[in-house]
């Protein structure tokens, strides 16, 4: 499955390179791309785990950066 989430108070571009390898070395994740410009996830990820893998990959990036949120 592959969706786009917004990331909203992305702070910079360094946080979005740290996200972004962090969320593709969540088991299950195909492949995921943060852009600081559109301030936008896309993630590719295992079907039957993807609630999962989403919950993962917001906790990735409050970890980088604790103002951002993962919206829906």
């Amino acid at each position: 499955m592959k969706k786009r989430f917004t990331l909203e108070n992305l702070d910079c571009a360094n946080c979005a390179a740290k996200m972004e390898a962090a969320i593709r070395k969540i088991d299950g994740v195909y492949d995921a791309t943060v852009s600081f410009m559109t301030q936008k996830l896309t993630l590719e990820a295992d079907d039957a785990r993807f609630d999962e893998i989403v919950e993962q990959a917001a906790a990735a990036c409050k970890k980088v950066d604790r103002d951002c949120v993962l919206r829906r």
